[in-house]
């Protein structure tokens, strides 16, 4: 079967295929979102997919590489052999798509070990995690809001991984161990509540995002904070807390040319 050419409708194919083969797969990112969050679908805070995302585990990546190049992706040859221990990319020539597989670490601004939580949910990291990696981005752009937002009009605030709840005794966990995840997630729940009028919403909607943004804001801070993260505090923004992943190359064909092709930034 031919790569589909809508990105939503292929990462359900590829899913389904991982798991007839018993590989673990799950969604993030906008397409995450886009099966997670009904709102994400209609009115204003709908977006364009352009690339696919996936955490997996680091003991499956051989089986990994097998099943997308059955699929019929082609391998960033040179990045998957530096770094494929870590994280995979295969290319969609015809559709000038990437799909990106972080292996049970994810490292962006922020990096978060998500081994043990890739099972919660059949076809997406989970809610918490989700939103986790949205939150985590410190020049946060306005597709990554929409998606943030979606989350919060579509999902309550809980206290466990229960089915279609957000887990917030988990995020306020990620961020009293870590002060500049503390700061990232804080400054961006601040930036969605200060933006809420921005996204065409009804009144009952924009309520329901600020008072579960609120809800969330509170439950971060209540929780107990580390001694690393006391210590980290202090010193606060005089030393960055984060880091700024270098932008992407265009999508290419490493199995094409003679040498002089351009690696994607790590």
């Amino acid at each position: 079967m031919p790569i589909l050419e809508s990105p939503t409708d292929e990462a359900k194919r590829i899913i389904e295929v991982a798991q007839q083969k018993q590989i673990i797969l799950r969604l993030f990112g906008g397409v995450s979102f886009y099966f997670r969050c009904p709102s994400a679908k209609h009115r204003s805070l709908q977006r364009n997919y352009v690339d696919v995302d996936f955490m997996g585990h680091a003991k499956q990546s051989k089986e990994i590489k097998q099943l997308f190049e059955e699929l019929g992706y082609v391998p960033r040859d040179r990045f998957n052999a530096m770094q494929g221990y870590r994280r995979l990319i295969f290319n969609d020539i015809e559709h000038q798509r990437r799909v990106d597989i972080f292996l049970d670490v994810f490292e962006m601004c922020h990096k978060f070990n998500f081994k043990d939580r890739l099972e919660i949910d059949q076809y997406t990291i989970s809610l918490a995690d989700m939103l986790a990696t949205k939150l985590q981005i410190v020049e946060i752009n306005q597709k990554d809001l929409k998606d943030v937002v979606s989350m919060f009009i579509d999902h309550d605030i809980g206290t466990s991984d229960a089915p279609e709840v957000i887990n917030g005794t988990y995020l306020a966990k990620l961020c009293s161990d870590d002060w500049g995840i503390y700061k990232t997630f804080t400054m961006n729940l601040d930036r969605v509540l200060s933006m809420v009028n921005d996204f065409g919403l009804e009144d009952s909607e924009k309520r329901l995002v600020s008072d579960r943004v609120t809800k969330l804001k509170k439950m971060i801070e209540d929780a107990p904070k580390s001694f690393r993260w006391k210590m980290r505090a202090r010193v606060g923004e005089k030393v960055q807390w984060y880091e700024l992943p270098e932008a992407d190359k265009e999508v290419v064909d490493s199995r094409i040319g003679s040498g002089t092709e351009q690696q994607p930034a790590p």
